[in-house]
């Protein structure tokens, strides 16, 4: 079976045609911006369920929340996000880093940052709709969701082999927090991985 990452980085050609509609850019530049933003949301998903008590967070949400059924729904998701909690995933993966992954996203991507948080928002929801119909469908416990997510970071960090880890991504390499430099730097060499392979 398609790995999470690989399964929303490959949108078929009308999803990422909406999607590019939706977020009003062009579809080259809205699947590069995917394919960047997969990895970064993935990584602070993993990060957040390291701890015990945060995959006990994580595997509430889902059986609250996130039970797969958006995923039946592509288009609507697409043309309207804000009734899927896109905006309350995002604060709670990235915090206060969020707007940082905006602009670093926008600025590796070609998209502004008003594309890129409307893209985030859009896929934070596929991302935990995924999440949810594996909880579902493997039986999966707060510990079994953790193992699930750090495979999906090494497959988003196999997709560009030239970055040590994805923490990169969500923690700047001085350790003082990250700032839209980091994140644009190491974004960039994301997206030059991803286009070795186009």
């Amino acid at each position: 079976m398609s790995s999470l990452f690989q399964m929303l980085a490959d949108l078929t050609g009308q999803e990422n045609a909406s999607l590019a509609d939706a977020i009003g850019a062009d579809e080259s530049a809205t699947q590069n911006a995917t394919r960047a933003a997969l990895p970064l949301l993935l990584g602070a998903l993993q990060r957040n369920a390291s701890s015990p008590e945060g995959a006990a967070s994580l595997q509430g949400a889902l059986a609250r929340d996130h039970d797969g059924s958006v995923l039946d729904s592509f288009s609507d998701l697409i043309r309207d996000p804000s009734g899927a909690s896109g905006a309350g995933i995002l604060k709670h993966a990235f915090g206060g880093k969020q707007r940082a992954v905006e602009q670093g996203v926008g600025q590796s991507s070609g998209l502004s940052p008003a594309q890129a948080s409307r893209l985030l928002t859009t896929l934070a929801p596929m991302v935990m709709g995924m999440l949810g119909k594996a909880r579902k469908e493997k039986e999966l416990d707060a510990g079994g969701l953790a193992d699930l997510l750090a495979g999906e970071r090494r497959e988003a960090e196999s997709s560009a082999p030239d970055l040590s880890s994805l923490a990169g991504l969500l923690i700047d390499s001085d350790g003082d927090g990250m700032d839209m430099g980091d994140v644009t730097r190491i974004g960039g060499k994301l997206l030059g991985g991803l286009f070795k392979k186009n």
